[in-house]
């Protein structure tokens, strides 16, 4: 099959499309593991000014996200552009954080954009560089609500790993 087989290009954009969104599931599980296998070992992540080892990135991010009390990435509007072995992929992403402030807990909820080039090596797609594009975000004292009225019944909360439900099932 050629590269141009849309049959093959498909699969591609459906590989793509789901090691973007395991990436979501690593950074909100604070999964080491998943986050790291979404990114190859030669792979950048520019967040801030400067680009960094995503791996490097990665173990950075996990541990400072455990000091917050939940997160929540949610993807949307995923346009992948195949190029061969290469790919380019514009993902917007509105993303949920849950943190101590000094007067309660605060929720920030931040809205980008991942501009992702991914390369497929020995018939595996990972990310090859990231730079991530704040486009939005607000930051408000939080009204959740955990163990009063509807959401007292609902007992299966998410948590990062090993506690989440995911991992216990």
């Amino acid at each position: 099959m050629s590269q141009t087989d849309p049959v093959t290009a498909v699969a591609d954009q459906l590989a793509i499309a789901r090691v973007l969104t395991l990436y979501s599931r690593g950074i909100d599980r604070c999964d080491l593991e998943t986050l790291t296998s979404t990114f190859w070992p030669d792979a950048t992540a520019q967040y801030g000014a400067q680009a960094q080892n995503a791996h490097e990135w990665a173990a950075t991010t996990v541990a400072a996200l455990r000091g917050m009390n939940r997160t929540f990435h949610s993807l949307s509007n995923m346009l992948i552009t195949l190029e061969g072995e290469a790919a380019s992929a514009e993902t917007y992403c509105t993303a949920y954080h849950e943190v101590a402030g000094p007067d309660g807990l605060v929720e920030m909820v931040v809205g980008g954009r991942y501009l992702d080039r991914l390369e497929k090596r020995a018939g595996e797609w990972r990310i090859a560089r990231r730079l991530y594009v704040m486009d939005w975000n607000r930051n408000v004292p939080s009204t959740c609500q955990w163990d009063e009225g509807l959401y007292a019944t609902l007992v299966n909360r998410g948590a990062r790993k090993p506690d989440d439900p995911l991992y216990r099932t």
